[in-house]
């Protein structure tokens, strides 16, 4: 849908926002700030892992946001004994002996890929290409996959046996990580009382995929000025230990920091966060809204930080 001005095109993101997010709080109580990264992710052409004990509601809020938007969803459960071809897709022979591409479920707009961490990396690996080139690649033949693409990966992080930690680079392909924690007492008092009841709300749909591809290109046309640039590289900078610009508690703390793709994120989340703000161009507190879930799983650290029970999280703020 084409809008008069980028002015008219901002507001409109910043209603379908809105009007996603009371859609979403029919089904999903509380996590406020969770579904805000997650549409921020949408908007930003972005992937997302979840990261959360069991029962918080990661896989239900991934299905609600795929209910209000008019994109085609499909959920992979990984386990262990998963294969590449389960989730790309294989060829077959059809009645004349020809081969035939069967396309997989990651053939669709969005992906949810439920515990990611339960699968051997061979399968893990088959969604790099995915969600880096937006194609896939069968017996030498390229595929294109639908647009907008997303993988809404979850993750329990508590449950250590049979499962397969996710290697770094592909984690680097997961515009945010997002811890999710406990509600609160009142929230989880307003979800027992929603979920024990025989009502099932209904969740509308409120955008469809050509808006969502609209936004996006707008989010990108977003003015910076030169100061929230340098803010966000320098803190990325700040991560790398042992480099010119790496702060002290890197150097003490770290074994890696952040990569370049940690510098487009920052940027690219802090003008989608101004405009859900309804602000036209980001500042520096637009970076720091973001910062945390986008350098949390960017950043390694070293021995004397685990051995001093130093989190990444406290180090992030402390860079900030």
């Amino acid at each position: 849908m084409p809008y008069s001005s980028d002015v008219a095109a901002a507001e409109a993101l910043s209603h379908s926002y809105q009007k996603l997010k009371s859609e979403i709080s029919k089904v999903v109580i509380g996590q406020d700030d969770t579904v805000r990264l997650l549409l921020t992710a949408i908007f930003c052409q972005g992937h997302c892992l979840l990261v959360g004990v069991p029962g918080l509601a990661k896989t239900l809020l991934i299905q609600t946001i795929a209910s209000a938007l008019h994109l085609d969803f499909n959920r992979i459960q990984f386990t262990p004994d998963l294969m590449p071809s389960d989730i790309l897709g294989s060829e077959t022979l059809d009645q004349e002996r020809n081969f035939k591409f069967i396309k997989g479920p990651v053939f669709a707009n969005i992906i949810l890929a439920d515990e990611i961490n339960r699968t051997p990396p061979k399968t893990q690996s088959a969604l790099l290409e995915a969600m880096q080139e937006y194609s896939v690649t069968i017996a030498g033949q390229k595929y294109p996959l639908g647009r907008p693409f997303f993988v809404l990966a979850t993750q329990n992080p508590i449950e250590q046996e049979g499962t397969y930690p996710l290697p770094e680079a592909q984690l680097d392909r997961f515009m945010f990580n997002i811890y999710l924690d406990y509600p609160s007492y009142q929230s989880e008092l307003d979800i027992v009382k929603s979920t024990t009841s025989d009502k099932r709300p209904d969740v509308q749909r409120v955008i469809t995929g050509d808006e969502i591809r609209e936004f996006q290109q707008l989010v990108r046309r977003v003015p910076v000025v030169d100061n929230v640039v340098e803010y966000a590289v320098s803190l990325v900078h700040k991560t790398r230990p042992n480099t010119e610009r790496g702060s002290a508690d890197a150097n003490q703390y770290l074994e890696w920091g952040a990569g370049p793709r940690a510098s487009q994120a920052l940027i690219l989340a802090a003008k989608c966060n101004a405009l859900l703000n309804n602000k036209y161009s980001p500042d520096i507190e637009d970076v720091r809204a973001v910062a945390m879930p986008i350098l949390r799983h960017r950043i390694v650290r070293n021995f004397k930080a685990e051995a001093e029970g130093i989190t990444v999280e406290q180090l992030v703020k402390r860079m900030m």
